[in-house]
């Protein structure tokens, strides 16, 4: 549905979704779900369901040069989002923006990966799905860290039941304190090699676990509904190209087709959100501006309730470019956090090695999951490090080498179709996820005298791994190593990439799990958002994506994003039955 000219009688509903992704989308599910007149407003183009994921059943040799790799030319528009050495596939490239149209500063090198289009970066997320534990949300007060955490998991508890009933999450439960059981589906198997690391992590580092991820894929149905949209997963492991069986979850296949099932909702691409409309005398929004991205005409939206969710960045950016008299500093900024604390995951640091030994076995399909190590250190006095704060888990896997191996061997007739008919050798390999502590000098703001292609100021992003990260990723990389030699691997090899490319490869950014531009917090005097999600200053806007983030821990956030949203939602409804808003 789309905007006409009926003055403000058109354009005013009861509430106002910016950012269509993966916390956006649940913002309009569960809004409208509860009898709003929702509307969401995504900047980038229609996407639909199946219809427009156009890559999903290609083969390698479909493309030219039999090659998903992109040419040099076409990455001459991708200097930033190339460096995660997959983005700019051409399986997927598509669904991330050309850096020259959306230029931003890097004042320190910093790898923001954006997808402008519906659904965001639901269609492209690595879908790895695990709740924070109350170690987590106490983090910062016991170490003296930033601000305290305004809620604590038993808060959280019900709405991650909440979540993860409706998304399906393939998982099992470990009755782990550091990483929180949950509601899930039938896990996904290990492999034989897998098996193996798993009992010998377990016998030669007593307590330390490996399991299988937690990762949004339906491998069993869903106990809320028997949606067409949404079928079991294939293990075609191409998740990135857009799934047509809609196995995993994204707003397309799930959020926001239940939100338009109401009736309730309005969907408007190509509406970028350049501020929020304060109004004095009620201190509270009105609505936000809109700049049409192909027009680039403006007008005003207006609504009762105002949710943000378009990334933490541009979320921030928003509110820093709504000035006012009241907010001179940009709208809820009066602790002059807002844009600061920026955190990620870091990454690109661990071991690999080969196995021997399991000659005769293979594995069927290809699995779009890997294991997991939980959180190890820090713990309690007796994993406690005494140089750095945190922890760290691990993600990775086992295979075989495919037909590919043959591309560098001398091999010919016979010999050749033999071992194209044999499985290489068997390897793993294991990344770890360190947190990134929150620290006011990672920050992002707007430069005002340099405009972006739409009339806006540009973003300015100035962050970088301080001296705990880096300590971090040496246990990182030694821990890696010593977990696949003592399970029998052969060859260790420890890594730590994060100088590739002079360190622009693994700046931060890289982890795609940009958080705390808004951080929720007990004072206003620093923080910016209250235990609801409401800006302290301005308590009909919320916001509930990565920027709400007041620590990162080292799990995968989006399922905490998720979380917060319906949390979020649930109260704007209810403070606007009580006529608080």
């Amino acid at each position: 549905m789309y905007f006409n000219s009926k003055g403000d009688a058109e354009v005013t509903y009861d509430a106002i979704v910016v950012g269509s992704g993966i916390s956006g989308g649940w913002a309009a599910k569960e809004l409208a779900e509860k009898g709003l007149k929702t509307v969401v407003l995504e900047r980038g183009r229609k996407v639909e369901h199946v219809k427009d994921y156009t890559t999903a059943a290609m083969e390698v040799y479909d493309w030219p040069g039999n090659t998903e790799e992109s040419s040099p030319e076409t990455l001459k528009d991708y200097p930033v989002q190339r460096r995660t050495g997959y983005t700019t596939r051409r399986g997927h490239r598509h669904w991330f923006v050309k850096d020259t149209e959306h230029p931003f500063v890097e004042v320190k090198p910093f790898n923001w990966m954006r997808g402008y289009h519906l659904g965001g970066r639901s269609i492209t997320w690595g879908r790895q799905s695990y709740r924070l534990s109350p170690m987590d949300f106490e983090a910062n007060a016991k170490d003296g860290i930033a601000v305290d955490w305004p809620i604590r998991y038993d808060d959280m508890k019900p709405w991650y039941d909440y979540v993860e009933k409706h998304i399906g999450v393939s998982g099992q439960n470990e009755g782990l304190a550091q990483l929180p059981d949950g509601v899930y589906l039938p896990p996904m198997e290990m492999n034989c090699v897998e098996d193996k690391f798993k009992k010998g992590v377990a016998e030669n580092f007593g307590g330390r676990m490996v399991t299988i991820g937690r990762t949004a894929h339906m491998t069993g149905p869903l106990s809320h509904s028997n949606d067409s949209k949404r079928g079991q997963c294939q293990f075609r492991n191409r998740c990135m190209r857009g799934c047509p069986y809609g196995a995993y979850f994204s707003s397309l296949s799930s959020t926001l087709p239940y939100a338009e099932q109401t009736g309730n909702l309005t969907i408007v691409c190509n509406s970028i959100v350049s501020e929020v409309i304060y109004d004095p005398e009620t201190n509270l929004a009105k609505g936000v501006r809109v700049i049409d991205a192909e027009t680039k005409e403006t007008r005003d939206v207006y609504a009762k309730i105002i949710f943000l969710n378009a990334s933490a960045i541009a979320s921030a950016s928003i509110l820093l470019n709504s000035r006012s008299d009241r907010f001179p500093n940009g709208l809820g900024n009066d602790s002059g956090e807002l844009g600061h604390n920026i955190m990620d995951h870091h990454l690109g640091v661990g071991a690999r090695a080969d196995f021997e030994g399991f000659e005769d076995k293979y594995y069927t399909g290809r699995r779009p999951n890997g294991i997991y190590v939980p959180r190890f250190v820090n713990l309690d006095k007796s994993s406690e490090k005494k140089d750095y704060l945190r922890g760290f888990g691990y993600q990775g896997g086992a295979s075989r080498q495919g037909w590919y191996k043959v591309i560098r061997e001398m091999k010919l007739g016979k010999e050749l179709m033999e071992s194209l008919q044999t499985p290489g050798e068997w390897t793993m390999g294991i990344g770890g996820f360190g947190e990134c502590l929150p620290n006011h000098e990672n920050k992002m703001y707007l430069d005002y005298d340099n405009m972006d292609p739409f009339g806006m100021p540009m973003i300015k992003i100035d962050a970088e791994w301080k001296e705990n990260e880096l300590t971090m990723r040496k246990d990182m990389a030694s821990a890696a190593a010593e977990m696949l030699e003592a399970a029998g691997g052969k060859d260790v090899r420890s890594y730590d990439s994060i100088d590739d490319n002079e360190g622009k490869n693994r700046a931060m950014g890289i982890g795609i799990h940009e958080m705390g531009t808004a951080r929720m917090g007990r004072d206003p005097k620093t923080s910016v958002l209250n235990k609801f999600n409401q800006i302290h200053a301005c308590k009909n806007v919320y916001m509930t994506d990565g920027a709400a983030m007041t620590s990162a821990g080292c799990q995968n956030p989006s399922l905490t994003y998720m979380a917060l949203t319906a949390r979020a939602a649930n109260h704007a409804v209810e403070e606007l039955k009580k006529m608080n808003l």
